[in-house]
């Protein structure tokens, strides 16, 4: 079995059954929210092609995304915005989309999913689950690699509709990260509203 397979095989082996895998997506924008996604797979279910979709090419993860929804037992999506960021910082930021995530589950007939146990890729999540954290862990867990390419194409929609409520940023191209294009528009038009002003003090 893959080694991606092996934390969520000994879980089950445990006795937990449904096994939440917990990661996100724009922790390090200038812009955008934080957005987070929860998932479920069966146990045993391998997806080919599954990896921290940072690796993986936009074409590469729409397909993986549609796969992964059509065998996942339940997905929660989760996030939370620039104020909310600028006010209480964007590791605080993105627990709550985590915990948002997870109180989120929902199965294909649209009932909440409570999970017996949480994955969480380098975080530990306010619930009273048990849980464990894992550096990089969307490159050792399956699950985790399923929800970073969840969060990451959900995400990235959300920034097609912002490029086009705020024009001039590029989000469409940079999603929202500080490439040296995006921090020149921001200093010559000035931030947008869903701008992380706590992020721009070096840039402004």
């Amino acid at each position: 079995m893959c080694i991606l397979l092996d934390i969520e095989n000994e879980l089950h082996d445990k006795g937990y059954e449904l096994i939440a895998c917990i990661d996100e997506v724009g922790r390090g924008c200038l812009a955008g929210d934080v957005v987070a996604c929860a998932i479920i797979m069966p146990k045993g279910i391998l997806i080919n092609g599954v990896n921290d979709s940072k690796k993986l090419s936009a074409k590469k993860r729409e397909k993986l995304y549609y796969e992964i929804i059509e065998k996942s037992i339940a997905i929660g999506l989760g996030q939370v915005g620039p104020n909310v960021i600028d006010e209480i910082n964007i590791k605080e930021s993105t627990r709550l989309a985590m915990k948002k995530a997870v109180l989120n589950l929902k199965d294909k007939e649209n009932h909440m999913v409570i999970p017996d146990y949480l994955l969480v890729d380098a975080e530990i999540i306010p619930l009273d689950i048990p849980q464990s954290n894992l550096i990089k862990g969307d490159e050792k867990s399956h699950g985790i690699a399923c929800a970073s390419i969840v969060a990451k194409v959900y995400r990235d929609e959300l920034c097609q509709i912002w490029d086009k409520q705020y024009r001039g940023y590029k989000i469409n191209k940079n999603k929202g990260y500080g490439t040296r294009e995006h921090r020149e528009a921001v200093k010559e038009i000035g931030p947008s509203p869903i701008h992380r002003m706590t992020f721009l003090g070096n840039i402004l």
